[in-house]
């Protein structure tokens, strides 16, 4: 039987229509809000997974076009072109170039998605603090979706397993896309946050202040019990930067505030007992005594190494690590990785990259892909930390540059990184334009 969708009402179309192209960046916190419905268990073999995310991602890189063409919108300045248009230069020469150009040409046309035409199209739609407000508060609202669903599914033991109990949170994502709930609620953490401090002063909204430090504190739990080593890591740093750059000041209340939370998660909601001192504790020995999944992102970063030794110039092409993967890599190499929950029962998942962003940049792009990468991010980095408004951005992006070091693209939670660094170029690239 075919299933037919609801029409939208005439009316209602036609009043929809003009809002969004009025403001653009509607779209932007819609596709970061559609990040929270449940797209089914996936292949992760499989060369393409498109989401309603994506869907709408691609719908505002539509209506920017449509928008540039037009004229209504500014065109691109000079910086934004080139930092954008190196990115796809390197994708382009790694692919003519690539082992395999058939299936690294869909590797191009998603790194042009993420790195360039989704990024572009948010850095078109943010016209001012509404706008950035919206989007960040988006970050806010799926990051409290998946929290409530993620602390629901650890207090009721109905999580993905860890350490052979079901409760590690993974909100609507399941099991399979293990690091996509921990990463949204860092996100919204780090927007909520972003947002209080915008709200200092006399002129700031003390009830929305309020609200965020709020949504802030609660996002902790969920965040905890993720066991998500890689989510702490970027937070703290991330963090760590945002009160720098706000006030050196807060950083001592920040610290007892963190220490407050500490010990009521730990000791009030029980959370030592059940993994998380003992996972954190963990991170301490990540070099000295490795646990299997350090030690084969180890093994991994090796892998990329030997690729990149073998095609130092332009790369291997887009999604060729999995194919050279098994030539390069050691014989202690894991075969995979587990997943388990009540849904998809146990599964082993296949190690189909090297769990680091600029590795895998190297390997399949070479010297000039590493080299636009380095210079993008640059860019974006010293802008946001130029720009004093650009307290999210600032915060979002150094999660994700963080982050990069021991993860890499893949997942429903990708086009939330397109939208970070579109926020980033709003408060960087137009801030080194205009000078």
């Amino acid at each position: 039987m075919a299933l037919t969708l609801p029409a939208l009402p005439r009316p209602a179309l036609r009043r929809a229509l003009p809002a969004l192209a009025d403001r653009p960046s509607l779209l932007a916190a819609a596709t970061v809000l559609l990040v929270c419905v449940p797209s089914g268990e996936k292949d992760v073999t499989a060369a393409v997974h498109v989401t309603a995310a994506d869907v709408a991602s691609l719908a505002l890189v539509a209506l920017t076009a449509l928008n540039l063409l037009r004229g209504r919108l500014p065109a691109l300045g000079r910086t934004a072109c080139v930092l954008f248009g190196g990115i796809v230069v390197s994708a382009a020469v790694a692919t003519v170039g690539s082992i395999d150009p058939a299936t690294s040409v869909t590797g191009f046309v998603r790194l042009t998605q993420v790195f360039v035409l989704v990024p572009a199209s948010v850095l078109c739609s943010l016209r001012d603090r509404t706008d950035q407000r919206l989007v960040l508060g988006s970050f806010v609202l799926a990051a409290l979706i998946q929290g409530v669903v993620g602390a629901d599914q650890y207090l009721t033991r109905t999580g993905a397993s860890y350490t052979g109990q079901p409760i590690r949170a993974v909100g609507t994502f399941g099991a399979l896309d293990i690091m996509a709930m921990s990463s949204v609620v860092s996100y919204g953490l780090l927007a909520a946050l972003a947002l209080a401090l915008g709200e200092r002063g006399p002129g700031g909204d003390a009830r929305l202040r309020r609200a965020m430090f709020a949504a802030a504190a609660f996002l902790t739990f969920p965040l905890a019990v993720s066991f998500s080593r890689g989510s702490w890591i970027a937070t703290g740093a991330a963090v760590l930067v945002l009160l720098l750059r706000a006030d050196a000041r807060l950083l001592v209340r920040g610290a007892v505030l963190g220490l407050a939370a500490a010990v009521v998660l730990v000791g009030g909601f029980g959370l030592g007992a059940s993994g998380v001192t003992e996972r954190l504790s963990s991170i301490g020995s990540i070099s000295a005594a490795p646990d299997q999944s350090v030690s084969d992102r180890y093994d991994l970063w090796a892998t990329a190494g030997r690729i990149w030794q073998d095609h130092p110039v332009h790369g291997a092409g887009p999604k060729s690590f999995p194919q050279l993967r098994d030539g390069h890599a050691p014989l202690r190499l894991s075969s995979g990785s587990d997943a388990a929950d009540a849904t998809i029962g146990f599964q082993r998942e296949p190690l189909l990259s090297p769990h680091n962003m600029y590795f895998l940049v190297l390997s399949e792009q070479g010297l000039i892909g590493i080299t636009a990468y380095a210079a993008l991010f640059l860019g974006l980095l010293l802008g946001c930390l130029r720009n004093r408004r650009g307290l999210g951005a600032l915060a979002l992006l150094t999660w994700v540059l963080v982050d990069f070091l021991y993860a890499d693209i893949g997942g429903a939670t990708t086009v939330l990184t397109s939208v970070i660094l579109g926020l980033a170029a709003h408060a960087a690239v137009r801030e080194a334009d205009h000078q």
